[in-house]
């Protein structure tokens, strides 16, 4: 039985990221809090979940003609810059601090979100 909610936690993070939303934001809260994954098993599974979706979104934007590579290396470089020392980083740190900092960042993602389109709402009327 537990075997299906792995699957419904995926499909689910899978519509999500379909809809341009991180599929993660909801994978990892599920696996963790209700699967009892450990913090650092659920954020592998979810980076490799990550590289189908990924790669089929490039290659229908791709398609599409969506794809602007100017400036691309302003954004590439740093972004696998951050991302191997944040690996680095997560690697070393208990699970319990990187669930909390991962919490810390849906929460303020979550805050973001609502101001924006708060504002937009606002700046719209006006």
């Amino acid at each position: 039985m537990t075997y299906v909610f792995y699957v419904l936690a995926g499909a689910l993070g899978g519509i999500l990221a379909g809809m341009g939303m991180g599929g993660g934001t909801l994978t990892l809260p599920i696996l963790v809090l209700f699967l009892g994954v450990g913090q650092l098993a659920a954020q592998f599974a979810n980076l490799i979940a990550f590289l189908p979706s990924g790669a089929g979104a490039l290659l229908l934007h791709a398609k599409n003609g969506l794809l602007e590579f100017d400036g691309i290396w302003k954004l590439l470089v740093p972004a696998i810059a951050g991302c191997a020392a944040c690996s680095y980083f997560a690697a070393g740190i208990d699970g319990g601090a990187l669930r909390k900092l991962f919490g810390g960042f849906l929460i303020v993602v979550a805050v973001a979100s609502l101001f924006t389109k708060t504002l937009k709402k606002s700046c719209k009327k006006t």
